[in-house]
């Protein structure tokens, strides 16, 4: 489960899933569809990195 952070209300709708249609219907829909593409890359590399399991001083 990722967070939603401040400023990231307009990719989602209320019940938290993503928003692929913009909001604004004179907006551009192909970059729309990149910024949601990224803003979803974000959420991945947030749960990705809380998987990792912690670095061992001992490793080399």
């Amino acid at each position: 489960m990722s967070l939603i952070r401040r400023g990231d209300e307009r990719f989602h709708y209320s019940d938290n899933s993503h928003r692929w249609i913009p909001p604004d219907p004179d907006y551009d829909q192909d970059v729309w569809d990149e910024m949601v593409r990224r803003h979803q890359r974000q959420h991945l590399e947030e749960i990705s990195s809380r998987r990792r399991p912690p670095r061992s001083l001992d490793a080399e």
